[in-house]
């Protein structure tokens, strides 16, 4: 290592400490300013010229923004539909009559799982977060519940959404890996389908029954109303449930459509970019938005000018967390801008770990330090790529899992999915961090454990 990697990677570690102490210290400063300070300050530590900053800052807000915000803000009006029509409440409903408080968690993950298995870990909580907000709400009234129901709920919807995201194709970071190191994406499928059950178990379920009576977490009142108190309307004149939990689950039925297109047609045939255009997350939740005015209000008479309305007003209550996220994005590109990631390939040349632990540990620290899990997975693939050409005894799929896994270690402040949990749920950066940092932690281990179990058991074709 240089002189210059130390620089780099101290760079990062007090530019993060940096961005912890301005939000919760005496300062108080909005994590958005945060971020955009710390992020200038990144820039200049690491010697860039002043124009290139305010390049760095607009890309990464700008390709968070397009990427995450634009589905956020769709997901939001989705959600406003459903709680409107009566939707979100009978599914809560459902939920509540037919589970005990401990089975909960449990249908929680399952459907979390399900829509987990084809969306982007940002794009499945927007979709889950009205249903959890509904069931939560009620369940806080129980007068034998103690704690956060939302962080009884949330955690297991967390913990599965991390798993599906980070250990199964055909999620960007196991494609990435798989295609980089030249192995098959069937076995990797199946050994990450297996890998994920026991860590959204651990992480989900029952870390959440831990942490959740220790908590008093509490999502903004406005967020939560927008979820969870539709209009006034009568159990006759509600929706079908089953037309409303269709168009819920329209933009996941379209990306599972897309990723199966992928798997089954060959690439540039007509049938394939429509599934990837219909697949696209911000296509689908946009044809899903569409589906629920027309199926939920237009058809069965409702009045438009209040449907204008209300989309127009379920976007103030999360105005503040697509910028925040933003900021985050921001702080991502200036890290990675700088170089940190090439500081932590040179770190892992003194390590000396079995492949699968390696590729595990790389992924790791630069997910953590770039705040970017693609970055972690290209790095770790790109590096051991030709270690995975010349060992033949080497389990390729299990070292694609290893690597996505290692991706989803401490999801941290340099992360925009933690932005996005945290400021949904309402938390502090402390209550953010017990949540989904530990959580996607305890993915990232027991994920690792499988692999090292699968690799003892199964021998190499």
């Amino acid at each position: 290592m240089t002189s210059l990697d130390i620089d780099l990677l101290l760079t990062a570690l007090i530019s993060v400490s940096v961005l912890v102490a301005l939000i919760v210290s005496r300062i108080k400063m909005h994590p958005l300013l945060a971020l955009l300070v710390v992020s200038i300050g990144v820039g200049f530590a690491t010697g860039m010229e002043p124009g290139n900053i305010v390049k760095h800052l607009v890309n990464g807000a700008g390709k968070t923004l397009g990427a995450v915000g634009v589905v956020i803000a769709l997901g939001a009006m989705l959600g406003k539909i459903l709680a409107d029509a009566g939707i979100t409440e009978q599914i809560a409903e459902a939920i509540l009559r037919r589970s005990s408080d401990r089975m909960i968690p449990w249908a929680m993950t399952l459907v979390a799982f399900v829509v987990g298995i084809p969306m982007f870990f940002e794009v499945g909580l927007v979709v889950m977060l009205p249903l959890i907000f509904s069931v939560a709400r009620k369940l806080e009234g129980h007068a034998r519940f103690k704690g956060s129901a939302y962080v009884y709920l949330g955690v297991p919807v967390i913990s599965a959404l991390a798993a599906m995201h980070g250990m199964v194709p055909p999620h960007p970071g196991p494609l990435t890996a798989i295609a980089t190191l030249k192995t098959s994406v069937g076995p990797t499928m199946l050994y990450g389908f297996l890998a994920a059950i026991p860590a959204m178990i651990l992480g989900g379920p029952l870390y959440g029954a831990f942490i959740s009576p220790r908590m008093n977490t509490r999502p903004d009142q406005a967020l939560l109303d927008q979820f969870t108190v539709g209009q006034a309307i009568d159990k006759e004149q509600r929706a079908g449930v089953g037309l409303g939990v269709l168009a819920a689950l329209l933009p996941a039925i379209l990306m599972l459509i897309h990723a199966v297109a992928e798997m089954v047609l060959a690439k540039g045939s007509p049938a394939l970019r429509l599934a990837s255009f219909l697949g696209n997350p911000l296509i689908a939740m946009l044809l899903g938005v569409l589906f629920a005015i027309m199926a939920l209000v237009v058809v069965r008479g409702g009045d438009t000018e209040k449907l204008r309305s209300s989309l127009g007003n379920s976007l103030k209550p999360i105005a503040s967390i697509i910028m925040i996220i933003a900021g985050g994005g921001a702080f991502q590109e200036m890290l990675t801008s700088a170089k940190v990631g090439d500081a932590i390939v040179h770190l892992t040349h003194y390590f000396a770990f079995p492949p699968l632990i390696l590729g595990w540990l790389i992924a790791m620290l630069l997910s953590v330090s770039t705040g970017s899990a693609t970055v972690g997975i290209v790095g770790a693939a790109g590096l051991l790529a030709p270690l995975a050409g010349a060992d033949p005894a080497l389990n390729l799929p299990l070292l694609a899992l290893s690597i996505g896994c290692g991706s989803l270690f401490f999801n941290y402040a340099n992360h925009a999915g933690f932005w996005m949990v945290k400021e949904s749920f309402g938390m502090t950066m402390g209550e953010a961090t017990k949540t989904i940092s530990v959580v996607q932690s305890i993915v990232a281990v027991v994920g690792l454990i499988m692999v090292l179990i699968f690799n003892a058991v199964i021998p190499v074709h």
